[in-house]
């Protein structure tokens, strides 16, 4: 139970802090250098990032795990709506589709999760964040039923923030590394 409400708490909270970073900074930039850029999507979507990291290494927990941070961004981006059908389904599909892949990946036998006797392959966890980026954009845009360009900007924005949130890592983890 402990592990559990630990792994929930980190892991909400990594989303929390993610989604604010997000739209609280990243999109006001945005907003200045493509004023004319007619999306609500962040072009830099670092929530992704962490809903990625997180179904590594937790696997099917992180649907749990998730659940009350991405609720919480829901409610606070789009207030009752949060409780539409349609963004019932967008907070479903945000917390199932990244594990459900790595899962598809493990009985294809590509066990992707990490483990002790092996280091972690970097460019295959990416590779299913570009999957999931590719699902999670068509399955939010057709719940959504939004426009061609949203689906565009949706996989920009996930791809790119998985990215520089796994670039962000790296560095962190080589800065600690070095001070250690």
């Amino acid at each position: 139970m402990r592990r559990w409400a630990s792994e929930t708490f980190y892991a909400s909270l990594a989303y929390v802090a993610a989604s604010f970073l997000t739209f609280q900074v990243l999109m006001p930039l945005q907003n200045v250098f493509f004023p004319a850029y007619p999306s609500y999507a962040s072009l830099l979507f670092l929530p992704h990032g962490v809903r990625v990291l997180s179904a590594w290494l937790l696997g099917w927990r992180a649907i749990f795990a998730l659940l009350p941070g991405v609720a919480i961004v829901f409610a606070l981006v789009g207030g009752w709506d949060v409780l539409l059908p349609s963004r019932l389904l967008a907070i479903t599909i945000a917390v199932t589709t990244v594990p459900a892949v790595f899962y598809v990946c493990k009985a294809l036998g590509w066990d992707l999760f990490p483990r002790v006797d092996r280091k972690p392959c970097w460019l295959c966890v990416m590779g299913v964040g570009i999957i999931t980026s590719v699902l999670v954009s068509v399955l939010t845009n057709m719940a959504f039923g939004s426009a061609t360009a949203e689906y565009i900007a949706y996989l920009i924005g996930d791809i790119s923030g998985l990215f520089f949130l796994m670039l962000g890592l790296y560095f962190a983890f080589r800065f600690a590394e070095r001070r250690n």
